[in-house]
Order: C-alpha cells, then sequence, then structure tokens
C-alpha cells in the first residue's frame, strides 16, 4: 500500500512556493551562534534523548500570519499554559511568529535545543501558506514522507465537503494533493515510525508530529489543538518529577496598594525563593482590591504562608480573582 501512495504522491506532487524572505530571523543569527557549554550539551543531544529524558522545561511557538495581523486571537497557549501548569511544567517561553520558512527553521531548533518539551500551533492545514511541515523538515534536514496510518485514519474520519460530491480519494485531483499536503511529514528514516508520529485521540485522524525528539507540531484550530494536546497527557506523566502533583497558586486579596505592600513582599519573596515559591503582586485598577499570589508545588508549605500574608497585607484568601469585589458597597 505504501507504494501505491508514493506513486500517487510523486505523481500529484508540485513544488512548493519559495515563503523565504529577510526576517527577523536573520537578526538574531550571530546571538544564537553564541552558546555557553550547557547549550551546546544541550544541542548535541540525540533525538532518541530528547524524547525520553525528563521534562521540566516547556516553550509553545504559535505561528500564524492572521494571528500577528490581528484577524485571529490566539488561546492556545493560553490552553497550553494552564496544561504545563496542572502537570508541574515550567512554561518558559510563547512566541508567535508568521508565516515565514526562516523564521520557523530558527525558532524551532531553538526551542528544541532550549526547552524539553515543545508544542507548534498552525501552519499545517491543506493551503499554499500552511507551509510548518516543509520549514520544519528544513530546519533538521529531513524528507517529508506520506504517513501511511495517516492516510488510512484521513480516509476513514474525514468526509468530503459538500462543495466536493465528486471528490475521490483514487483519483488524482487538486483536491487530493491538497489533503495528501497534511499528511507528508518531516520523517527521520534512521529512527522508529511511532516515535516521530502520535495519535493521541481515537477518533480524530490528525497527527501530532513529534521532530527532533521534542518538537510536536499541533493544529492552529483550538478545538482540535485542545484535544490533541489533552491527549497527550497519558505519554508526558512518565516523565514529569511529581506526575499529578502540578503546580499550586494561592490568591490574597488586599485592599492595600501595591507600594503599601512592596517591602514587605519583597522580603516574603526573598525568604521563600528557596523553596521554589514564587510571590506576585497583581493591581487591579478601577477596583477596591489588589491580589497578591504565592505560586510553587510544595501546597503543604504554601497553606503555611497563607496567615503570615493575610496578616501582613491586611487581605484575605479568595479562590477567585475579583469574588469580594463588592464587600463594603452600601
Amino acid at each position: 500500500m505504501f507504494s501505491r501512495l508514493s506513486q500517487l504522491t510523486r505523481h500529484l506532487s508540485r513544488p512548493l512556493p519559495n515563503y523565504a524572505h529577510t526576517s527577523a530571523a536573520a537578526l538574531s543569527s550571530k546571538a544564537s551562534r553564541i552558546m555557553t557549554s550547557s547549550s551546546a550539551s544541550a544541542a548535541a543531544a540525540t533525538a532518541d534523548e530528547r524524547n525520553s529524558r525528563m521534562i521540566h522545561t516547556a516553550a509553545c511557538l504559535i505561528i500564524g500570519d492572521e494571528v500577528l495581523g490581528g484577524k485571529t486571537v490566539d488561546t492556545n497557549s493560553a490552553y497550553m499554559a494552564k496544561f504545563c501548569f496542572k502537570l508541574g511544567m515550567a512554561l518558559k517561553r510563547i512566541e508567535v511568529i508568521a508565516d515565514d520558512e526562516d523564521e520557523i527553521v530558527e525558532a524551532v531548533k531553538r526551542m528544541s535545543t532550549t526547552y524539553d518539551f515543545v508544542v507548534t500551533s498552525g501552519g499545517i492545514g491543506p493551503t499554499h501558506d500552511d507551509i510548518t511541515y516543509q520549514s520544519i523538515a528544513k530546519a533538521f534536514s529531513l524528507p517529508l514522507i506520506l504517513h501511511d496510518e495517516a492516510y488510512t485514519k484521513m480516509k476513514k474520519f474525514s468526509k468530503p465537503h459538500p462543495s466536493q460530491p465528486n471528490f475521490s480519494w483514487d483519483v488524482p485531483s487538486a483536491a487530493l494533493t491538497a489533503k495528501l499536503r497534511m499528511i507528508e511529514l518531516p520523517t527521520d528514516t534512521t529512527r522508529p515510525l511511532d516515535k516521530q508520529v502520535l495519535f493521541p485521540v481515537d477518533d480524530l485522524w490528525v497527527p501530532v508530529a513529534c521532530i527532533n525528539g521534542n518538537v510536536h507540531v499541533l493544529p492552529g484550530v483550538p478545538r482540535l489543538f485542545e484535544r490533541l494536546l489533552d491527549g497527550m497527557k497519558p505519554l508526558l506523566v512518565d516523565r514529569l518529577e511529581d506526575p499529578g502533583k502540578g503546580i499550586h497558586r494561592v490568591l490574597i486579596s488586599t485592599p492595600m496598594s501595591e507600594s503599601a505592600v512592596a517591602g514587605y513582599l519583597t522580603d516574603l519573596a526573598g525568604r521563600v525563593e528557596s523553596k521554589g515559591v514564587k510571590v506576585g503582586s497583581y493591581p487591579r485598577w478601577g477596583k477596591k482590591h489588589n491580589t497578591v499570589t504565592l505560586v510553587g508545588k510544595d501546597r503543604e508549605f504554601l497553606e503555611s504562608l497563607v496567615a503570615e500574608v493575610e496578616k501582613n497585607v491586611d487581605g484575605k484568601r479568595i479562590q477567585v480573582e475579583g469574588e469580594d469585589d463588592g464587600e463594603g458597597e452600601n
């Protein structure tokens, strides 16, 4: 079957446009060449090592001209932030870049080297401006290969659009060529295929390509992004230090101004930093209360701080920011 599909792909193949142009990636090329010894060691890690080592840090790369142009509001990075928070992963970076080959190449190579778990969003559809797969393939010098299982799932789960009543999987057409672009994936022929292509959701044909061991390519459509990311959780928990423990956040509402509590919070932050706790202060313009946060993995230690913080900021613990906004009003 693979041979027949390969022949069909070659028959339908067409040169892909070159979207490379001078970009911000070029400006950072000099800086990217300056690496510390630790980052050089990370760069030397193999794809198999990246695919199996413990996950401490994460990054999210949003790809799309429509986001940068204001047409589409990105919600995927926020969803991933909550996903990482619940699992105890430290999401260290979120970037939004254009549908530009140079920028995608630079970003995925840098992120793959720097972070343990990388997720990209967008640019894997059937049209000419969906260039994420080809760009990531270029970044890691990999060929694009039609994925047999993805093709089978695509035929099973996808339905022809009403505007294509005569569509056939067996007859060459522009529509078929477009569909096949979505399952021509960057593939390292020296590694097991099941480590490079994941199907986290049983009733979806959409694959999650895992390139260079830690770059996971997801669609930009929020409904699909969310389902696929959630579906990956069972594949990640064994690589987390404290599976299921996650990160915890305590909210304390205070009627005091930020400047009034700044001294105490600075002192507190210095005392708890060694325990992995971050202290935050957030003004709520036009409201009677501001918010102080305590964030960390040790729930018991966080709880031990609550009474002290409440006393020093004349505040009280809340579950949802703003829940006490109406208090004190007539």
